[in-house]
């Protein structure tokens, strides 16, 4: 039955971190539909209108984003863009790390080394695929054959 326990654990250590770096990329829309939904709760909307806020103001920041990767060409425009889908996940990328982390080993400097070691992990897989998202964009040559 200890087998068993630890084989779970591991598979439940393993599904959040495979989420983690599915997700790490809608860290940002995530952040600003959670900041928004927020205010707009404080400010009297309800929660019925605070979920609705916060829905519609991550969609539209997720598309801004995307829209500017696949309109903007130099890439000296591009970088501060993907930037700052990166940088939420990374930050939210040490904290999870940190968390499971400290739950796995009694030593606070290795923790500290293993969550920076995986926010680099998470910022970097954000980062591919950011630029993957710009690489989704229409062609040169898909332009020319319109």
């Amino acid at each position: 039955m200890i087998f068993l326990g630890i084989l779970l654990v591991l598979a439940a250590i393993a599904l959040l971190c495979w989420l983690l770096f599915t997700l790490a990329v809608f860290a940002l829309p995530f952040f600003a539909a959670v900041s928004t939904g927020t205010w707009a709760y404080h400010t009297g909307g309800g929660w019925l209108g605070a979920i609705i806020v916060g829905l519609i103001t991550g969609g539209i920041m997720l598309g801004i984003g995307q829209v500017l990767l696949v309109i903007v060409r130099p890439m000296w425009v591009r970088l501060p863009i993907a930037l700052a889908f990166v940088a939420p996940a990374a930050f939210v990328g040490y904290h999870a790390t940190y968390g499971i982390a400290k739950l796995a080993m009694p030593s606070e400097t290795w923790q500290i080394v293993f969550s920076i070691i995986g926010a680099l992990a998470i910022g970097i897989t954000t980062l591919s695929r950011v630029a993957g998202m710009a690489a989704a964009g229409p062609s040169s040559r898909d332009l020319a054959q319109v």
